[in-house]
């Protein structure tokens, strides 16, 4: 076996499922989770539609590379949404959802037969981890910064970690905390790239799901506006899954620079990355549209401002800039342990909620010393329909109130 696969550690909701095991709960509550960031709104009857109309597809394999008509479709979307343009022949690669991308893009652009350091974000998607392991690099997480909704400190990763990194992961807006990369963040970090020749992965499968009038800043955008048109070393992923409630679909893109791009698709061809006609098809119709996006998006703003401010009476909790977790501080009742909160919760009141450990990793902190940034926080996935996450969070109101 490879012997790589050991140093995985278990997914946080296999370690969420042990954390409850032998826990019985509340029978006078209905079950609510907020544990898994899985979009629960309705499926769009256009993506439907489009799924069911191209059925003859079935019989035809596709090409790795994508549909024309898909990548069109995509790069227009790119151009409607960041005013940017791409040719969608050569930076445009549809695949099969952001998450096997993630991993895949770090098994093409690592190379293991000299000191390989992936960085990462910390609390982070624990994909990246994997992936970085099993491509033969190391991770450095770095550090994140409270007061800035869990942003990084791209300052404080040393001289030594960037000569030798050859990946950087960017979740933004990011999970779990929801902060969104500012203009002059990426400005930084393009600096350190072409210092130290790293390639970017920019992780946007969030940017659909805002709060503010002014939709987040992407990796491609801010390159574009910042004179770099060609993408240099910067790949965007992102997916349907969260935009278009549509997880089950398995499909996104990858977009950004050519060169990349063109070794990505030939691991992909020998990998089996190639997505189904039906599925293109389905895709397409869902680039086409942005009215069932911003009804989407309406859905989340009515949850998070009715949610937000109940929950920010009783615990350490503020909107994000995007995305439709909520990353919230543990009270003191609760000696800040995240893991207890989550098993007496589910016991109490039938909520399930991530303790924020599990995101993340111990990594030195300011002062130098081993903490885990997850440490005493819960993520919430406000992902169900409004009247339940309501509900959950009065029970959760309930349920700190209680102790305090």
């Amino acid at each position: 076996m490879n012997p790589l696969l050991r140093l995985l550690q278990p997914y946080p909701f296999e370690r969420l499922r042990q954390l409850h095991a032998g826990v019985t709960p509340s029978p006078a509550h209905r079950p609510i989770s907020l544990g898994i960031g899985e979009p629960r709104h309705a499926t769009p009857a256009l993506i439907e539609q489009a799924l069911s109309a191209n059925l003859a597809g079935l019989s035809s394999y596709p090409a790795t590379a994508g549909e024309p008509a898909l990548k069109a479709a995509v790069a227009g979307w790119l151009q409607r949404r960041y005013g940017i343009s791409v040719d969608a022949a050569r930076q445009v690669l549809p695949v099969n959802g952001s998450r096997e991308a993630l991993f895949a893009l770090a098994q093409t652009v690592i190379d293991p037969s000299r000191p390989a350091t992936v960085v990462a974000p910390n609390p982070f998607y624990q994909i990246y981890e994997g992936a970085a392991l099993l491509a033969g690099a190391r991770l450095h997480y770095a550090p994140s910064e409270p007061a800035r909704n869990f942003g990084i400190d791209w300052q404080a990763v040393p001289e030594q970690v960037w000569q030798s990194t050859q990946l950087v992961y960017v979740c933004s807006p990011g999970n779990p905390a929801g902060a969104v990369m500012a203009l002059s963040e990426w400005q930084q970090l393009f600096e350190l790239s072409d210092r130290y020749g790293f390639v970017i992965a920019s992780d946007e499968c969030y940017s659909e799901i805002y709060f503010r009038d002014e939709a987040p800043l992407g990796g491609l955008q801010a390159a574009w506006q910042l004179g770099r048109q060609d993408f240099r070393r910067l790949i965007m992923l992102t997916s349907l899954s969260k935009r278009s409630n549509v997880p089950g679909l398995r499909s996104g893109f990858v977009a950004g620079d050519a060169d990349i791009l063109k070794d990505f698709l030939l691991y992909r061809t020998y990998h089996g990355g190639a997505m189904s006609p039906v599925v293109q098809a389905a895709s397409r119709a869902a680039w086409d549209d942005e009215a069932h996006v911003v009804a989407n998006r309406a859905l989340y703003r009515t949850k998070f401002e009715q949610i937000t401010p109940l929950l920010a009476s009783v615990m350490d909790v503020k909107l994000p800039d995007a995305g439709f977790y909520l990353w919230a501080g543990v009270p003191a009742a609760f000696g800040g342990s995240d893991t207890e909160f989550s098993r007496q919760l589910l016991a109490q009141y039938n909520v399930v909620v991530l303790p924020g450990s599990y995101l993340a990793r111990e990594a030195p902190g300011p002062d130098g010393r081993p903490h885990n940034p997850g440490a005493g926080r819960v993520r919430m996935a406000l992902v169900a329909e409004p009247a339940e996450c309501l509900e959950a969070a009065q029970r959760i109101v309930q349920f700190i109130q209680s102790k305090t």
